[in-house]
């Protein structure tokens, strides 16, 4: 079924793309940008409050074993979802999956510093302390419901029992967490819908964009005033800085190689 998004009166390439390249990226109105918000927020909400606890007697385990095993499946599938999105919502603005398309349309490129306008080289240095940051985040206790804080699950006796040699599970594990820094949640908030918003929120959209976000994560809801805090300033502003989806998309990746190497050290 095709989706209709009111996008500005004319679909007008933002700054960036109008300096770099002829890839046009159209502004997106208010309603627009809160519809593609729904469109990821929604689904996972609703796969994590309704679906994962419907399934868990699907699943084998102790004590909070089969919710996570949902979780995880469920979690995964609103991942996967999002990517399908953005390919859905960039072919009907593109019609076009060329890589140099892409790109722009993506803002996966290198990040251009807005001073000198040169890309790339020791502009890449900014990531060192936004890396810092966010995994100061990630050692942060959320203090989540019971079974369903990913690490305080995995720091429980039956969380370590369960992934010792568990090695199907990591493999998910490894996936959700592509699709998470990847290919699903940086792509679609940073790379699609922030070069999106400036047309509404003008010089603030990298704020809009951080509780946009922040917001999203329902599906976590404990998570979301850290989420306000440090992605805001730490990925949404740099990847608007720098117009570099790259930036958000390396950060959080950063964040997911610590996590996957302390869950190896379990599965070992």
């Amino acid at each position: 079924m095709s989706v209709s998004l009111p996008l500005t009166n004319e679909a007008t390439p933002s700054h960036a793309g109008a300096a770099t390249s002829e890839v046009e990226i159209p502004q997106y109105r208010l309603r627009g940008i809160f519809t593609v918000w729904a469109a990821a927020a929604l689904p996972m909400a609703t796969l994590a409050w309704l679906l994962a606890p419907a399934l868990k007697d699907q699943f084998t385990g102790t004590g909070n074993v089969p919710l996570f095993k949902a979780l995880n499946v469920c979690l995964t599938v609103g991942l996967v979802w999002q990517f399908v999105l953005v390919a859905t919502l960039v072919w009907r603005e593109q019609r076009t999956f060329r890589w140099s398309t892409l790109r722009e349309a993506l803002w996966l490129r290198s990040p251009r510093s807005p001073r000198t306008g040169r890309t790339g080289g020791r502009i890449w240095l900014v990531l060192i302390p936004l890396i810092v940051a966010t995994l100061i985040e990630s050692l942060i206790p959320l203090n989540g419901p019971k079974g369903r804080d990913f690490g305080s699950f995995l720091g429980s006796d039956v969380g370590k029992a369960f992934m010792h040699g568990a090695w199907g599970w990591y493999a998910l594990i490894l996936v959700w967490f592509v699709f998470n820094t990847v290919l699903g949640e940086e792509l679609l908030f940073r790379g699609f819908l922030l070069p999106r918003m400036n047309g509404v929120f003008k010089r603030k959209d990298w704020l809009a964009n951080g509780v946009l976000f922040a917001g999203y994560h329902l599906h976590v809801p404990w998570a979301i005033p850290g989420t306000l805090l440090i992605d805001t300033f730490a990925v949404a502003y740099p990847v608007k800085r720098y117009r570099s989806a790259w930036i958000g998309i390396a950060v959080h990746s950063a964040q997911s190689v610590f996590l996957g190497v302390l869950i190896f050290t379990l599965v070992v």
